[in-house]
Protein backbone atom coordinates (compact mmCIF):
# COMPACT_ATOMS: atom_id res chain seq x y z
CA UNK A 1 0.00 0.00 0.00
CA UNK A 2 1.94 3.25 -1.38
CA UNK A 3 1.15 5.81 1.38
CA UNK A 4 1.90 9.38 -0.37
CA UNK A 5 0.53 13.11 0.88
CA UNK A 6 -2.53 11.97 -1.61
CA UNK A 7 -3.44 9.18 0.62
CA UNK A 8 -2.50 12.07 3.59
CA UNK A 9 -4.92 14.45 2.24
CA UNK A 10 -7.58 11.96 2.30
CA UNK A 11 -7.47 10.57 5.56
CA UNK A 12 -7.28 14.01 7.09
CA UNK A 13 -10.28 14.44 4.99
CA UNK A 14 -11.84 11.45 6.57
CA UNK A 15 -11.00 12.29 9.98
CA UNK A 16 -12.27 16.26 9.57
CA UNK A 17 -15.31 14.35 7.69
CA UNK A 18 -15.59 12.52 10.84
CA UNK A 19 -15.73 15.46 13.02
CA UNK A 20 -18.47 17.64 11.57
CA UNK A 21 -21.01 14.95 11.65
CA UNK A 22 -20.09 14.25 15.25
CA UNK A 23 -20.12 17.77 16.35
CA UNK A 24 -22.15 19.30 13.93
CA UNK A 25 -20.07 22.01 13.86
CA UNK A 26 -18.50 22.97 10.45
CA UNK A 27 -15.36 24.44 11.59
CA UNK A 28 -13.39 21.57 11.63
CA UNK A 29 -11.11 21.95 8.80
CA UNK A 30 -8.37 19.52 6.85
CA UNK A 31 -5.65 21.49 8.27
CA UNK A 32 -6.92 21.02 11.83
CA UNK A 33 -6.01 17.19 11.73
CA UNK A 34 -2.48 16.78 12.28
CA UNK A 35 -0.25 13.10 11.26
CA UNK A 36 2.48 12.85 13.85
CA UNK A 37 5.55 10.44 13.51
CA UNK A 38 4.37 8.58 10.11
CA UNK A 39 6.55 5.96 9.27
CA UNK A 40 7.35 3.81 6.74
CA UNK A 41 4.78 1.12 7.62
CA UNK A 42 2.28 3.75 7.71
CA UNK A 43 2.35 4.29 11.10
CA UNK A 44 1.06 6.99 12.82
CA UNK A 45 -0.67 9.05 15.35
CA UNK A 46 -2.87 12.61 14.27
CA UNK A 47 -4.21 15.10 16.47
CA UNK A 48 -7.39 17.48 15.53
CA UNK A 49 -7.44 21.19 16.39
CA UNK A 50 -10.17 23.86 17.64
CA UNK A 51 -10.37 26.00 14.49
CA UNK A 52 -11.68 28.62 16.32
CA UNK A 53 -8.46 28.28 18.75
CA UNK A 54 -5.87 26.69 16.49
CA UNK A 55 -3.33 26.05 19.59
CA UNK A 56 -6.16 24.17 21.21
CA UNK A 57 -6.92 20.18 20.71
CA UNK A 58 -10.10 18.29 21.02
CA UNK A 59 -10.42 15.90 23.62
CA UNK A 60 -9.64 12.58 22.62
CA UNK A 61 -13.21 11.10 23.40
CA UNK A 62 -14.94 13.47 20.96
CA UNK A 63 -12.27 12.03 18.70
CA UNK A 64 -12.62 8.24 19.71
CA UNK A 65 -16.31 9.06 19.28
CA UNK A 66 -16.72 10.74 16.00
CA UNK A 67 -14.24 7.97 14.57
CA UNK A 68 -16.15 4.85 16.07
CA UNK A 69 -19.75 6.63 14.93
CA UNK A 70 -17.71 7.10 11.03
CA UNK A 71 -15.67 3.78 11.15
CA UNK A 72 -17.42 2.26 8.35
CA UNK A 73 -17.22 5.31 6.04
CA UNK A 74 -13.31 5.25 6.90
CA UNK A 75 -12.92 2.18 6.14
CA UNK A 76 -14.68 2.25 3.01
CA UNK A 77 -12.53 5.32 1.52
CA UNK A 78 -9.56 3.23 1.93
CA UNK A 79 -11.11 0.22 0.77
CA UNK A 80 -10.04 -1.73 3.97
CA UNK A 81 -11.57 -3.32 7.29
CA UNK A 82 -11.56 -3.22 10.67
CA UNK A 83 -8.71 -5.94 10.69
CA UNK A 84 -6.51 -4.11 8.38
CA UNK A 85 -7.66 -0.23 9.47
CA UNK A 86 -6.45 -0.71 13.26
CA UNK A 87 -7.05 2.63 15.08
CA UNK A 88 -5.23 1.55 18.91
CA UNK A 89 -7.60 2.73 21.56
CA UNK A 90 -10.40 2.68 19.68
CA UNK A 91 -12.36 -0.89 19.68
CA UNK A 92 -13.40 -1.97 16.03
CA UNK A 93 -16.90 -1.97 15.33
CA UNK A 94 -18.56 -5.12 15.16
CA UNK A 95 -21.10 -5.96 11.76
CA UNK A 96 -24.22 -6.56 12.36
CA UNK A 97 -25.39 -10.28 12.21
CA UNK A 98 -26.39 -12.08 9.39
CA UNK A 99 -30.27 -12.42 9.06
CA UNK A 100 -31.14 -15.44 6.69
CA UNK A 101 -33.72 -14.64 4.05
CA UNK A 102 -35.43 -17.67 5.81
CA UNK A 103 -35.95 -17.88 9.09
CA UNK A 104 -34.66 -20.72 11.42
CA UNK A 105 -38.19 -22.13 12.66
CA UNK A 106 -39.39 -22.70 8.99
CA UNK A 107 -36.31 -24.80 8.03
CA UNK A 108 -36.73 -26.70 11.11
CA UNK A 109 -40.70 -26.91 10.70
CA UNK A 110 -40.07 -28.25 6.79
CA UNK A 111 -37.13 -30.81 8.03
CA UNK A 112 -39.41 -31.87 10.53
CA UNK A 113 -42.40 -32.26 8.13
CA UNK A 114 -40.96 -34.31 5.62
CA UNK A 115 -39.36 -36.52 8.06
CA UNK A 116 -42.66 -36.98 8.86
CA UNK A 117 -44.31 -37.48 5.42
CA UNK A 118 -41.01 -40.16 4.43
CA UNK A 119 -42.28 -42.08 7.43
CA UNK A 120 -46.19 -42.08 6.65
CA UNK A 121 -44.45 -42.87 3.00
CA UNK A 122 -42.85 -45.64 4.34
CA UNK A 123 -45.80 -46.98 6.70
CA UNK A 124 -47.30 -47.27 3.89
CA UNK A 125 -45.66 -48.94 1.44
CA UNK A 126 -44.96 -52.14 3.96
CA UNK A 127 -48.54 -52.29 4.53
CA UNK A 128 -48.96 -52.96 1.34
CA UNK A 129 -46.22 -54.99 0.76
CA UNK A 130 -47.23 -56.85 3.76
CA UNK A 131 -50.50 -57.34 2.63
CA UNK A 132 -49.31 -58.63 -1.08
CA UNK A 133 -47.13 -61.25 0.68
CA UNK A 134 -50.43 -62.55 2.89
CA UNK A 135 -52.90 -62.64 -0.19
CA UNK A 136 -49.85 -64.62 -1.82
CA UNK A 137 -49.69 -66.97 0.99
CA UNK A 138 -53.51 -67.43 1.65
CA UNK A 139 -53.62 -68.10 -2.33
CA UNK A 140 -50.95 -70.89 -2.57
CA UNK A 141 -52.89 -72.36 0.55
CA UNK A 142 -56.15 -72.22 -1.21
CA UNK A 143 -54.41 -73.82 -4.44
CA UNK A 144 -53.42 -76.87 -1.85
CA UNK A 145 -56.37 -77.17 -0.11
CA UNK A 146 -58.68 -77.01 -3.58
CA UNK A 147 -57.14 -80.09 -4.94
CA UNK A 148 -58.10 -81.85 -1.34
CA UNK A 149 -54.77 -83.78 -1.88
CA UNK A 150 -52.20 -82.03 0.85
CA UNK A 151 -53.44 -79.88 3.81
CA UNK A 152 -50.55 -77.32 5.08
CA UNK A 153 -51.19 -76.27 8.58
CA UNK A 154 -49.99 -73.36 9.92
CA UNK A 155 -49.70 -72.77 13.64
CA UNK A 156 -48.32 -69.91 15.59
CA UNK A 157 -46.62 -68.80 12.04
CA UNK A 158 -45.34 -72.66 11.86
CA UNK A 159 -45.90 -74.78 9.24
CA UNK A 160 -46.99 -78.23 10.22
CA UNK A 161 -47.27 -81.53 9.22
CA UNK A 162 -48.58 -81.99 5.25
CA UNK A 163 -51.56 -84.72 5.64
CA UNK A 164 -53.27 -86.39 3.07
CA UNK A 165 -57.38 -85.97 3.55
CA UNK A 166 -58.43 -88.61 0.78
CA UNK A 167 -56.42 -91.26 2.83
CA UNK A 168 -56.82 -90.40 6.18
CA UNK A 169 -54.17 -89.96 9.40
CA UNK A 170 -53.17 -92.55 11.79
CA UNK A 171 -51.01 -91.09 14.70
CA UNK A 172 -48.77 -93.97 15.58
CA UNK A 173 -47.63 -92.85 18.88
CA UNK A 174 -51.06 -93.28 20.47
CA UNK A 175 -51.47 -96.24 19.31
CA UNK A 176 -48.89 -98.45 20.00
CA UNK A 177 -49.25 -97.07 24.08
CA UNK A 178 -52.37 -98.90 24.39
CA UNK A 179 -51.15 -102.12 24.14
CA UNK A 180 -47.97 -101.48 26.75
CA UNK A 181 -50.24 -100.81 29.55
CA UNK A 182 -52.41 -103.53 31.51
CA UNK A 183 -55.46 -103.61 31.97
CA UNK A 184 -57.26 -103.02 35.32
Amino acid sequence: YAWDANEEYLFKAMVAFAMRRYSSKSTTQISNVLLCNVTDRVSFWFVVTDSSKNVTTVPGSEVEAAIRMNRNRINSAFLLSDKTLQFLKITSTLSPPVKPSTPVWLIVFGVVLCLIVAGIVLLVIAGIHQRKKKNKESTERENLEGKGEVTVTVENGIPCETLDLKAGHINGVFAADDERFTSL
